[in-house]
C-alpha cells in the first residue's frame, strides 16, 4: 500500500508526534500528528496494523484486540490525564485504512465544547508541543504496561 498514510507510518517512513505508546502483531497505537502544530493533549489514534478499510473487515482475534486496546486507552486517559469523558470515532473516509480515534474531554471543558472535534475550539483546550506529547505517550503507556484491567 504505497500511498497508504498509516501503511508507510507503521513502515518507519514518516515521522509522527510522540512516541509509540503500544504495538503488537494486530495494533499500533500512538498520538494524533498534526505535523508540528501544537496537538490536543491526549488524541490517541489505535490504527490496525493489516490494511483493511473498515471496521467490518477485521478478523476476529482483530477485533479483540483492537477492541480491548479502545477499553485500555480510555481508562489509561482517565487515570493518567484526568479525562472526564471519552470519545471514540472510525470514519475511513480520508484514509481507507482502520484507525480509531480516541479523543479525551477534560474536567471543566464549557459543555459547547463537548464533542470530539468541538474540544479542539475552545480557547483553553489543552494543546500541546512534542515534548508534552511525548511526556502524555510516556504515561499512558507506563500505566498500559502496570495495569491489568
Amino acid at each position: 500500500m504505497e500511498a497508504c498514510f498509516i501503511c508507510n507510518k507503521h513502515a518507519g517512513s514518516i515521522e509522527t508526534s510522540g512516541v509509540t505508546i503500544y504495538e503488537d502483531e494486530y495494533v499500533f497505537v500512538g498520538h494524533i500528528d498534526k505535523k508540528g502544530e501544537p496537538n490536543y493533549l491526549g488524541h490517541i489514534m489505535i490504527d490496525l496494523k493489516r490494511h483493511v478499510p473498515t471496521l467490518g473487515d477485521m478478523n476476529m482475534e482483530e477485533a479483540k484486540v483492537f477492541g480491548m486496546m479502545l477499553a485500555k486507552v480510555s481508562k489509561a486517559l482517565q487515570e493518567t490525564e484526568k479525562a472526564e469523558h471519552i470519545y471514540s470515532y472510525v470514519l475511513g473516509d480520508a484514509v481507507p485504512h482502520l484507525h480509531l480515534h480516541i479523543v479525551p474531554r477534560y474536567p471543566n471543558t464549557p459543555k459547547e465544547y463537548w464533542g470530539p472535534m468541538a474540544v479542539y475550539d475552545w480557547t483553553d483546550a489543552p494543546m500541546g508541543t512534542n515534548n508534552e506529547v511525548v511526556e502524555l505517550c510516556q504515561r499512558i503507556k507506563q500505566y498500559l504496561e502496570n495495569d491489568s484491567l
